[in-house]
């Protein structure tokens, strides 16, 4: 493997591109600034879009000749975040897997662990796993908890597993066995076997040794699931791109010719190698949310702001999270019904987003989502849609402006909207005028969002008064102030390019990986101690020797933490090694639970390490600033238009704006519609908003 840096990571040409349901948003530096482009996925092949995306960022009036000739002679770094592991699970779509484990657990899956997230639903159906009990193997082995090796498969049983996993035809191949964290030994000679087969293999003790059978077996499999699809993807987008970039030196009558690296964005919130991402792609399931997360902080500290509230409203689906200071990674999740064990940062998830489809249900009334138009056929006022959406709602309350959607580059098909909403309220029996319709969408939508915005905050001791709610994606914009009134959240901040700011996110980055190790003993400090720095030093050298196998160089940083819990609890908490350790975990667990037990025996179950490789600073100009001095009413800027807009049930006279006449730090007050390339934003009556020296979109609530 050619030897690389992250200091590559700052080549003449760097462009992260976030590949959404709707469109794929793609940031990189020109000229010493940051540029923006969005364009339609393409759902069936998302390489397709990245490639589309990439010719037009090629083409002379989207980069310079001077640029033009750097990226074809120097190192070109594609920096991706990708949603094609989260559709595979959400649609069922990906490999056949086999599932090989201990004797007598083989159900482990399937039986779970008896929680039901509605207790009184009589008729609620499980999800179902992954694996059909066809594709379930056991071997008889066994490890105890200490990691002594009670029974070895025999070398005939081996060869037998090894044929009967063969004739079960699968594309791929998931290990894991009971208490292979604290021993790897009989996992390790069943993985020599299935070697042998060709097959694409998923290990526990290499991609979660940690305990709890059910949760690791899970990410195992869904990592298995996965694989095949993620490496015929990374394949795929490899070629497209090495295709696009061979044919550009040809074209420009470039040199040398440099191939283009690839990297990716993981859930922790950090990038890794393209290799590593085909490896273990239950990793990369959060992958364009964490970069929204990074890019959401990063965004909110440049102007002050240490605690947060994230809400990205993308086309899709809106993604929340709390932030303080930085953002706070968990070892446990559920995606698609599955838990999945790896480190992923603190996400929530809903089906609300610009292309969510509304519906009457059987009882008549008005819902919205989780289903969504997607960019195909999209909403009706992208002209194919059929079907109303919360983008066409937006649009037909005058909160879009047809014009000045993506900077003028596409024009809403407003009259298309009224005319075929009004034919499906017909057809749905509905006495709702399109206005009132319109206002409901936005209603329950919102109503979504807030509940989402209460699982992050209060239900985890934070009181959003506190925060700042950091709004981006395509449509955060259109929504954010309202859910901040709801919450009474005291300032809105609309960060500077933020239908990409998942994008900026995946530019700015670190290299990250993250490693664990089950201990499960007495956390005492004069015997963890010695123990736990020896446990660190092995995690230390196997993160370097992985960043070297990669060809990474430059220093790693780790930062180490702890897994804790009173003794006889079912769960932990994480928190960061310090001297202070134990009086962090009380505290944490007052936060997180309303009490603590100062005397109460704590456990120490899990070791945790991050590795971080940073990335160099992104090598940006600031724009040309204007002379800070008194400003008068001449500065204000020049309102685009006025519009009709609706306002708590009524229509208001509204200034539309483009946000790049904004001058910093001069107070205005709403109403007001600002709009710009990648997003929009509505601002009620009466709320003072400024753009501040960081190009960040600052709205006080009160």
């Amino acid at each position: 493997m050619a030897r690389s840096s992250n200091s590559e990571l700052n080549s003449a040409l760097r462009i992260a591109i976030d590949t959404g349901g709707t469109f794929t948003d793609c940031v990189w530096v020109q000229g010493g600034q940051l540029k923006t482009l969005k364009v339609f996925s393409t759902p069936d092949d998302p390489s397709r879009a990245i490639a589309d995306a990439l010719k037009k960022i090629g083409e002379p009036s989207a980069l310079g000749t001077r640029e033009k000739s750097k990226s074809c002679n120097a190192p070109v770094t594609l920096l991706h975040g990708t949603t094609v592991g989260t559709n595979a699970l959400l649609q069922r779509k990906g490999a056949r897997v086999a599932l090989i484990t201990t004797a007598g657990f083989e159900d482990v899956i399937e039986i779970g662990r008896q929680a039901r997230p509605r207790l009184y639903d009589f008729f609620f159906d499980r999800v179902e796993p992954l694996v059909p009990r066809a594709m379930r193997f056991g071997v008889a082995e066994r490890t105890d908890a200490e990691g002594n090796v009670l029974q070895r498969p025999s070398k005939a049983e081996l060869m037998q597993l090894a044929d009967a996993v063969n004739r079960s035809n699968p594309d791929s191949i998931a290990l894991s066995f009971l208490f292979s964290f604290a021993s790897a030994e009989n996992e390790s000679a069943v993985a020599d076997v299935l070697k042998e087969l060709g097959k694409p293999l998923s290990i526990s003790h290499k991609i979660l040794p940690e305990f709890r059978e059910y949760e690791r077996a899970s990410t195992i499999v869904v990592n298995a699931y996965l694989q095949p699809l993620i490496q015929s993807y990374m394949e795929k987008l490899s070629d497209r791109v090495a295709e696009y970039f061979a044919h550009s030196m040809t074209r420009h009558g470039a040199g040398k010719e440099v191939a283009p690296r690839i990297f990716v964005m993981q859930s922790n919130g950090g990038i890794t190698a393209l290799e590593s991402a085909a490896r273990e792609p239950v990793r990369t399931i959060l992958s364009g949310p964490a970069g929204g997360l990074v890019g959401a902080a990063a965004s909110a500290a440049r102007s002050g702001f240490e605690k947060i509230l994230t809400f990205d409203m993308g086309g899709t689906s809106t993604d929340v999270a709390a932030v303080q200071g930085e953002a706070r990674v968990g070892s446990q999740a559920e995606v698609a019904g599955f838990p999945v064990g790896v480190p992923m940062l603190e996400i929530h998830t809903v089906g609300a987003g610009g292309g969510s489809l509304a519906r009457f249900d059987a009882g008549g009334a008005l819902r919205v989502g989780p289903e969504s138009a997607g960019s195909d056929p999209g909403p009706i006022c992208y002209g194919r849609g059929t079907k109303p959406t919360v983008t066409d709602a937006n649009l037909l309350m005058g909160r879009l402006r047809a014009s000045h959607f993506l900077g003028g580059d596409f024009t809403l098909d407003f009259e298309r909207t009224r005319r075929l909403t009004l034919e499906w309220l017909k057809k749905q029996n509905s006495h709702l005028s399109l206005e009132q319709f319109a206002a409901g969408v936005v209603r329950v939508v919102n109503a979504n969002m807030e509940r989402a915005l209460r699982v992050v905050s209060i239900e985890r001791g934070y009181d959003p008064r506190d925060f700042a709610l950091v709004a981006f994606g395509g449509a955060g914009g259109l929504h954010a102030c309202e859910l901040a009134e709801a919450l009474a959240i005291p300032t809105v901040v609309i960060p500077a390019r933020p239908g990409a700011l998942s994008a900026f996110g995946i530019l700015v980055s670190d290299v990250v990986r993250d490693y664990s190790r089950t201990l499960l003993c007495r956390f005492d400090d004069r015997v963890a101690k010695p123990k736990l720095e020896s446990e660190f030093r092995k995690l230390e050298t196997a993160a370097r020797k992985e960043f070297r196998g990669e060809g990474w160089a430059g220093v790693a940083h780790f930062e180490r933490s702890l897994d804790l819990r009173y003794r006889g609890q079912g769960y932990e908490l994480n928190v960061p090694v310090t001297k202070n350790v134990v009086d962090q975990f009380h505290e944490e667990h007052q936060r997180r639970y309303g009490y603590h037990h100062p005397e109460r025996e704590i456990e120490l179950v899990t070791v945790r390490l991050r590795a971080r490789l940073r990335t160099p600073p992104l090598l940006t100009r600031p724009k040309s600033k204007v002379a800070r001095t008194a400003r008068t009413a001449a500065a204000e800027p020049a309102p685009l238009e006025f519009a009709q807009v609706v306002f708590n049930n009524r229509l208001v006279r509204t200034p539309v704006f483009q946000r790049a006449d904004f001058v910093p730090d001069l107070i205005l007050r709403g109403p007001a519609i600002v709009t710009e390339y990648s997003a929009t934003t509505v601002i009620p009556r009466a709320k003072q908003f400024w753009m501040d020296a960081a190009e960040n979109l600052v709205i006080k609530m009160n």
